[in-house]
């Protein structure tokens, strides 16, 4: 399958963009799907994801309507029904640089093919670059099909209201990517006796990592909450750890993050989501390049920290070395210089 000219396919057909993966890709695929809807302003957007970000994306007007997709490593047995689609589809890959993303596409039937070049799949297109930064990678492709896009369109709207927390997310989809549990309690004690009210966020699927952070910062006395509910005593004089784990849909993560002071958290979905809201973060790397998924716009409001070469495997079963070599005390001093550059 050849690319075809620029504006190819029926002329009310949909344009189907397959992203059928987590939060983090679905953040960072935004800027390239607002490069879509001004290659087809008068085409509705389909979007081939999981449900659940999805409905999200939609919910921002990112997208038009959602075809539900399993988000998983290899799209093996995946199949995506053409059958609601319009007439005369275009059919753009932000999943990967092919062959098997470019075949479950190609077998809706679409009038245009939009993708990186894959001699595997007979598909000729731009060249697919190594190490290029997610945003970036993909900005480009949509540009060589007539969209206008770069890392500033990935930004959303923040939530009135002044930035009060600190939001500690510990949790990642893979334990390569989880910074050890013990120096996520001590950076919560050290919060909350600095005068700091510290939220912990996430997952349903990561309460018990949230719950072994929450249970390490209690032990040394500092009060906790399981719960956002007030304590039946009245106000304390040391702000609580509030955990939310659990509790949050994807909007409300949003108005969490986006009304927060700072972010701490590794290589996950929640670091592109404190992007493309402007919150200042401090991102423990590892162990993935930040090169190639670090914030990719105001890189002032982002401190990185990562101590690796970028060779570790990112679905690894224990931390990896370069992330654990991200000690205690370099995360507090640079949680510390965030905060006081918040507060300048």
């Amino acid at each position: 399958m050849t690319t075809a000219a620029a504006g190819q396919g029926g002329p009310d057909g949909d344009v189907l963009v397959l992203r059928a993966l987590g939060l983090g890709d679905a953040l960072t695929g935004i800027a390239p799907l607002r490069g879509v809807r001004r290659a087809w302003p008068r085409r509705r957007i389909v979007l081939a994801a999981p449900a659940g970000v999805g409905g999200w994306l939609r919910g921002l007007g990112v997208v038009d309507a959602v075809l539900p997709t399993t988000a998983v490593e290899t799209l093996d047995g995946v199949r995506l029904d053409p059958a609601g689609l319009r007439p005369g589809h275009v059919a753009v890959n932000l999943h990967g640089r092919g062959p098997q993303s470019h075949r479950v596409l190609a077998a809706t039937h679409p009038a245009r093919l939009v993708a990186f070049a894959n001699a595997e799949a007979g598909h000729d297109g731009p060249p697919w670059r190594t190490g290029e930064h997610e945003v970036t990678r993909w900005c480009r492709l949509v540009r060589s099909a007539g969209g206008a896009c770069d890392a500033e369109d990935l930004r959303l709207p923040v939530p009135p209201g002044p930035r009060t927390t600190v939001v500690l997310h510990p949790g990642a989809a893979s334990a390569a990517r989880r910074w050890p549990v013990r120096r996520w309690s001590a950076l919560a004690r050290r919060l909350v006796a600095a005068g700091h009210q510290v939220l912990l966020t996430g997952s349903a699927g990561e309460a018990d990592v949230c719950g072994e952070v929450l249970a390490g910062a209690s032990a040394g006395g500092t009060p906790v909450e399981a719960s956002g509910a007030a304590p039946a005593n009245g106000p304390r004089t040391t702000p609580p750890i509030r955990s939310l784990t659990g509790t949050l849909d994807l909007s409300d993560l949003a108005d969490v993050v986006g009304r927060a002071r700072l972010v701490v958290c590794g290589d996950t979905g929640v670091a592109h989501l404190a992007t493309a809201l402007g919150t200042p973060s401090v991102l423990l790397f590892g162990p993935v390049s930040p090169a190639a998924w670090g914030p990719a716009v105001d890189p002032h409001l982002h401190t990185v920290l990562w101590h690796g070469d970028g060779a570790g495997d990112p679905h690894g079963t224990t931390v990896d070395p370069a992330l654990a070599a991200i000690g205690a005390d370099e995360a507090w001093a640079a949680v510390e210089r965030a905060l006081a550059a918040v507060a300048a």
